[in-house]
């Protein structure tokens, strides 16, 4: 499948994949950001679902080895966490392949509209207090039905998904907020991986518009953990609801 480049769209994809690998890193929601702009290319909406990915699977892999390095990343928990979001992944991308992506529009909406309540009037339910020890899996076994829908929705459209995992793993594993989002990259990078192989399968992945959009991805995920790493715990908790609402309203207007 072949696709022309412009210099205009070179721009803009790199913009917006700085842009959606900062917010992804430290809350969700950048697929707002990167799915428009391959859609303003001209890519049909199966196809631009698709060829997002590319960028927020490398991205992905880069938050992931950014927070480990810095020791924020749980790696006893990776494996009992993907069991459950690779089956949904799967289930979802294979969906996806073959359903319209509206049909997941109210699931995210709901969640997002959920989640920014939660924040507002119950913060402690999604934003543990410094010093809770997080749960094991085993402990929540609820957990691992939230897992799966989240790795079936991150299969099918990926956009918002980073909010969901913060309720999952946040609110249900009791994880403070960056090593929630240490956990979420590892799952984002998980069911991104998953469903790429579904598309590619499907000859529904463009390699260089995905590419080019990864490079501004992978910036925008450097620059943001970074950024994690030295504000305080109220700061990311004010960005997830600022980011959770622009979702909720992007979500409306569409």
């Amino acid at each position: 499948m072949e696709y022309e480049i412009t210099t205009l769209g070179v721009f803009l994809l790199l913009a917006a994949g700085v842009v959606c690998g900062f917010v992804n890193t430290i809350a969700g929601g950048g697929s707002m950001f990167t799915v428009p702009a391959l859609l303003f290319m001209g890519m049909p909406a199966d196809i631009a679902n698709a060829t997002n990915r590319v960028g927020v699977l490398l991205g992905s892999l880069v938050g992931v080895q950014e927070f480990h390095s810095n020791k924020y990343l749980d790696t006893h928990a990776i494996f009992p966490v993907l069991v459950p979001t690779l089956i949904g992944a799967l289930t979802g991308a294979l969906s996806a392949s073959y359903l319209p992506v509206f049909l997941l529009e109210p699931f995210l909406l709901a969640s997002m509209i959920s989640m920014a309540l939660a924040i507002i009037f119950f913060p402690s339910m999604i934003i543990p207090p410094d010093g809770t020890r997080p749960y094991e899996l085993k402990e929540r076994a609820l957990v691992i039905f939230g897992l799966f829908a989240t790795g079936f929705y991150g299969g099918f459209v990926q956009a918002g998904v980073g909010f969901i995992l913060i309720f999952v793993l946040a609110g249900g594993l009791r994880y403070d907020l960056l090593r929630t989002n240490a956990l979420k990259m590892v799952c984002t990078g998980a069911f991104c991986f998953v469903a790429l192989v579904v598309f590619t399968l499907r000859n529904q992945v463009l390699w260089i518009p995905g590419l080019i959009l990864a490079v501004g991805t992978v910036s925008g995920t450097i620059i943001s953990v970074k950024f994690a790493l030295n504000v305080s715990n109220k700061t990311l908790k004010w960005f997830t609801l600022v980011m959770a609402i622009l979702v909720c309203l992007g979500a409306l207007v569409n």
